[in-house]
């Protein structure tokens, strides 16, 4: 059962009993009887699978096992990672793992597999659900993402072992994508700068090469300078009576690589390619090895970073300045103590105690924003996008009126403030004060600063604060509260159209018309069924036959959408068609058809914005259709956008001009609003463009209208 091979660093599997004494070194009471099951369990279970490489496919959770002994982690979280695949590649079931090695390991196991079960989907679609599982199951136990950063950093040491190179650039960028900045969001440096290397060099191998040649040739033409200026750092702070462990290295290829493309410059330009680490023993030791060294050369203005005083958010800590040597050579120094280097490298694998019984950590907080965001997130592409805002973003610090640090990323405004410090304060949020002076919601928050949020109970998240949050918890609950007001206006949108539907029937409707409708037409609840309606995604037709059967076509030509009450030319009789929603056009306006695969034909203004951004994408497989207006033309529905004072009776002066104008109001949509003025959205019927362009002149004319414009 024991496997030949060596040591896992000396590129051999660990075996059984070195595995085991592994974690005894450091943990003496780990249930020696949980490992040794789950290492046989783990090998019969696996049998005779082959990984790309050619290895037995049970090298790999061993070595990633191996991986989290270095970090010291507990017997559970070890068990965890030899058995993270034998539910998902071999006849193990989860409740065999339960029954064998516990709940605990069980649930943690299953929080693994829940990760990989993702097939068929596109790029972004199984990058955002894998991400979504990940954030779940690490809400519940972060050892999961401990076990998936270590099982992920093999996969990424034996990427080269695949054959396909789209396959490798796929797993390459997810990992430089999700895993790399998780890595870094808990604090794992190391592991962050391995997968990030092995990533980029999969991603941009031209890149890759010449950067790694010509830190080669810095290295073989600078001879011993890094050690000189080891050693010249050691003797500055040892005269100043300050012991220190001074190391010096090049940065990781990906570092420099980012810093060229951000900075614009050549590898030849970059002047701080190297970076030394003062270990000091304790936190005073590190502000007096600060002054020592800034006494000694000058620092670069803008490059000193006191993150002890103020972590980052995953509880890095440590002080960073780069200094100008006397040979005109810029290095980054960073200068901490032993317990801060054990956590910069590692984070909170470095301070996760085999002892602890806890399934959260106070460093992680930020996974609960994560998690919210799960919550009110629309696609998988809108969250991939918050879940990056939140996990990539340089980071800023700022306090409240009681003192309190909030962190945020650069850039950040108001309104990402107050949804840092609760939800309700963001939707409630009115205006700003920064440092005692009120400032819009759109000002930049600066480091330092210090920020009181206005509210007001009777403000409500607005449209424009999109445009002014950058955080991805903000711009989820923004969304999530206009998604809420939208569905609330279609819903009792459909009720009115629903109650006209229903005074067109031959006949009174039964106790239970609603409930048979419902199952007829596939709809959960009364509420989608008026959402349905309000958006045109079920005629009227439809929805009177669903009601009572055979009803429908004694009133089709009323039941029909109100698109097919206009006359269109050029079109085959009985072609269904709708008018664009992107232009809305009206009888009047020029117009073209777009016939699409498996679709009926869409009818677009010719200037059309949407339409020309067709063209240029044109696939072949979009038809042009040829089309005007008929003679008989009932009208069709336009939107409008009226900005309005905000003073009684300014909306009744607006839908009294509306009506003598002989124009329907079909919708109306308060969009934005502040203290001046009310910007609304309204969808009005009219016969044809020359109506509307006089009723726009109308509503300019008016002393309580500031502006009148078609969408």
């Amino acid at each position: 059962m024991q496997s030949s091979t060596s040591p896992l660093h000396l590129g051999r599997v660990l075996r059984q009993y070195e595995l085991v004494d592994r974690v005894l070194d450091y943990d003496p009471n780990a249930d020696e009887a949980l490992l040794n099951r789950a290492y046989v369990f783990s090998m019969h279970a696996h049998g005779s699978q082959k990984r790309a490489s050619g290895d037995p496919y049970f090298s790999h959770p061993i070595e990633v096992a191996g991986i989290l002994t270095d970090l010291r982690l507990d017997d559970e979280t070890i068990a965890t990672a030899i058995l993270h695949d034998t539910v998902e590649d071999t006849v193990a079931t989860p409740e065999e793992i339960e029954r064998i090695f516990g709940a605990n390991v069980a649930r943690l196991v299953e929080g693994v597999t829940k990760l990989s079960k993702i097939e068929a989907q596109t790029e972004s679609e199984r990058a955002a659900e894998n991400l979504r599982k990940f954030l779940l199951a690490m809400s519940d136990d972060i050892r999961v993402l401990l076990v998936k950063l270590a099982d992920r950093l093999h996969n990424m040491r034996t990427l080269h072992h695949i054959g396909k190179p789209e396959k490798r650039r796929r797993i390459a960028k997810e990992t430089m994508d999700i895993y790399a900045p998780l890595a870094e969001r808990v604090g794992m440096y190391e592991f962050m700068k391995e997968m990030q290397t092995l990533a980029f060099q999969q991603l941009e191998p031209e890149a890759y090469e010449s950067i790694t040649r010509r830190l080669e040739q810095l290295k073989v033409g600078g001879g011993d300078r890094i050690s000189r200026i080891s050693s010249g750092l050691k003797l500055l702070l040892s005269r100043a009576g300050i012991e220190a462990e001074v190391s010096g290295r090049e940065k990781h290829p990906y570092s420099i690589f980012r810093k060229m493309t951000e900075r614009h410059v050549s590898f030849e330009q970059l002047s701080d390619v190297m970076a030394f680490r003062a270990i000091v023993p304790t936190e005073e030791d590190c502000y007096r090895a600060l002054g020592v060294i800034h006494r000694r050369w000058p620092m670069v203005p803008g490059r000193f970073k006191d993150y002890i005083s103020t972590p980052k958010r995953n509880g890095y800590r440590s002080l960073h300045t780069t200094i100008v040597t006397g040979d005109q050579n810029r290095i980054e120094v960073q200068i901490r103590t032993p317990d801060m280097h054990a956590e910069a490298d590692f984070g909170l694998a470095a301070h996760w105690s085999y002892k602890q019984a806890t399934r959260h950590d106070a460093n992680v907080s930020w996974i609960r924003d994560l998690v919210e965001i799960l919550d009110t997130a629309d696609s998988p592409e809108e969250l991939l996008e918050h879940t990056r805002m939140a996990m990539y973003q340089d980071r800023i610090f700022a306090f409240s009126p009681k003192g309190e640090l909030i962190q945020l990323p650069k850039g950040a405004t108001p309104v990402d403030f107050a949804y840092a410090v609760h939800t309700d304060l963001g939707d409630q949020a009115v205006g700003a004060k920064i440092n005692g002076r009120v400032v819009p919601l759109s000002t930049v928050i600066e480091n330092g600063d210090q920020v009181q949020i206005l509210r007001s109970a009777g403000q409500s998240p607005q449209a424009n604060w999109l445009t002014l949050a950058i955080t991805g918890k903000a711009q989820a609950a923004i969304r999530r509260h206009l998604r809420s007001v939208e569905r609330a206006e279609q819903l009792d949108l459909g009720r009115k159209l629903y109650a006209d539907i229903v005074q067109r029937l031959p006949a009174q409707l039964g106790q239970d018309a609603l409930t048979h409708a419902l199952k007829r037409l596939k709809l959960a609840d009364e509420a989608a069924l008026m959402v349905a309606i309000a958006r045109r995604t079920l005629s009227d037709a439809a929805v009177m036959e669903a009601l009572m059967p055979g009803s429908a076509g004694a009133d089709v030509a009323a039941a029909a959408p109100q698109s097919s009450a206009l006359s269109i030319k050029g079109l085959t009789a009985g072609v269904a068609y709708d008018l664009a929603d992107c232009c809305r056009p009206v009888p009047g306006d020029r117009i073209v058809g777009l016939r699409r695969p498996d679709a009926g034909i869409e009818v677009h203004a010719i200037d059309c914005a949407v339409l020309a951004e067709l063209a240029e994408r044109s696939d072949g497989e979009t038809d042009w259709v040829d089309v005007q207006w008929g003679e008989d033309t009932a009208g069709a529905t336009a939107r409008i956008a009226v900005t309005v004072k905000n003073e009684p009776g300014a909306l009744g002066v607006l839908a009294t001009v509306i009506g003598q104008h002989k124009a329907n109001i079909i919708n109306l949509r308060l969009d934005t609003r502040d203290a001046r003025f009310h910007n609304n959205v309204i969808d009005v019927e009219v016969h044809d463009v020359q109506q509307l362009m006089r009723l726009l002149a109308a509503l300019r004319a008016l002393e309580t209208v500031n502006a009148a414009e078609r969408v």
